[in-house]
């Protein structure tokens, strides 16, 4: 073996960390653990049956093209299924040219960091934000600026005096990260003034919106606010979407929506990782999409974590001591429980682990290590039975504490 592995890895590889979420779901493997930590869907929400009988109709109707390589860009049915979807929610101005299958959208993320970012770079991202994204920055030596939050997002006020101050040394940031429906880890949505006021700064100060939407589909509740890609049509707003909360994580599919000048460099560095993603599995996802077998599956979705969501909050309601609160989002998968500010939700998940449940300590959401008495919680994969039984533990692992 070399005598120093250090000196052999590159500086990105030595800014690589383990994923904090994929370290702590190893520990709550034990089948006796009942896990609030990942963001995993419900098994019964995924269509067994349609899969079965799509992908033998994709076998024999088009096997060469599905077992074949496909184009970088994607499979121009399953681009075609996604024009139609967001040509509905507004994006009226795109077109298949306007959009790159990924697989899945963390290949997005990396692929943005690939594309944008220097080391040294700024980024701002909101305090909290989803951790995938801010690993996935972070190989590439940015430095993340984040923006606090409040029970409407971002904070448009504090934003602009992030970026008043870069303007001034002479700084840019290279893009905004958001995340603006049932926002992980928050749950918040962030509602249509929000969004045009973060549009309006990106303007002002000419900068890049990233935003990212795995979630925005699945809504139990309340009128949906019109994506910040629909608002600007500028090409100021790159959004990405995928498949992995609406239809099935292990396909890995994402896409990426962006100006055609910016898209063919995300081309180009696909090329350089993948050359492309499944043909089969586009080819399957196409289909499901064409027959609606797609919205029938959804509305299953929606129904089950509305009902899940409702039940954990009455489970909180019931057992969690006074001075804990949470966020009670309009959907999605998470909500943000907020404990008194002299717990550290980081000792708390080992305590927690030997009443065996789990969370994800909030601290590794925000960039710039707060968040330390907060914790995120999944609503999504446990039936509402064990969520009783886990939300009791945790009760009784944050009395302890207090």
């Amino acid at each position: 073996m070399i005598s120093n592995l250090n000196n052999l890895f590159s500086d990105h590889a030595n800014r690589m960390k383990r994923s904090a979420i994929r370290e702590c779901l190893k520990l709550t493997q034990q089948p006796d653990i009942i896990s609030f930590a990942g963001g995993l869907p419900s098994k019964t929400s995924f269509p067994y049956d349609d899969v079965q009988e799509l992908a033998v109709q994709v076998l024999r109707e088009d096997g060469a093209a599905a077992l074949q390589y496909s184009t970088t860009e994607g499979d121009t049915g399953l681009r075609e299924q996604l024009v139609k979807r967001y040509h509905a929610e507004g994006l009226d101005h795109i077109t298949t040219d306007n959009i790159v299958i990924t697989t899945a959208s963390q290949q997005s993320l990396d692929l943005l960091g690939k594309i944008l970012i220097n080391p040294g770079d700024k980024i701002i991202c909101g305090l909290p934000s989803y951790l995938g994204g801010i690993s996935a920055f972070s190989v590439y030596g940015p430095e993340l600026v984040g923006v606090a939050f409040d029970q409407h997002g971002m904070r448009s006020d504090i934003l602009e005096e992030k970026l008043e101050a870069m303007r001034i040394a002479g700084e840019k940031p290279k893009f905004i990260y958001v995340i603006p429906d049932f926002q992980n880890p928050a749950g918040i949505t962030m509602p249509e003034f929000r969004r045009k006021e973060i549009i309006e700064l990106a303007h002002k100060y000419d900068v890049l919106i990233v935003e990212d939407s795995p979630y925005r589909e699945v809504r139990f509740e309340g009128e949906a606010p019109k994506m910040m890609h629909a608002l600007d049509k500028s090409g100021h707003v790159i959004t990405l979407g995928t498949f992995s909360k609406i239809f099935c994580p292990g396909f890995r599919i994402g896409w990426i929506i962006a100006h055609t000048d910016i898209l063919d460099k995300f081309v180009q560095a696909k090329q350089t990782a993948d050359l492309c993603t499944s043909s089969y599995l586009q080819k399957i996802a196409a289909k499901y999409l064409e027959t609606g077998m797609f919205e029938k599956n959804l509305s299953g979705i929606i129904s089950e974590y509305k009902e899940k969501k409702e039940h954990m909050i009455r489970n909180f309601e019931k057992y969690m001591p006074e001075g804990v609160t949470w966020t009670n989002p309009e959907g999605g998968l998470f909500l943000f429980m907020y404990l008194p500010e002299h717990l550290d939700a980081g000792k708390l998940f080992f305590k927690a682990v030997e009443k065996k449940v789990a969370f994800v300590q909030g601290d590794v959401f925000h960039c710039d290590g707060t968040g330390k008495n907060t914790m995120r919680i999944n609503f999504s994969f446990v039936d509402k039975e064990t969520n009783t039984e886990g939300v009791k533990r945790l009760a009784a692992v944050i009395k302890e504490a207090m």
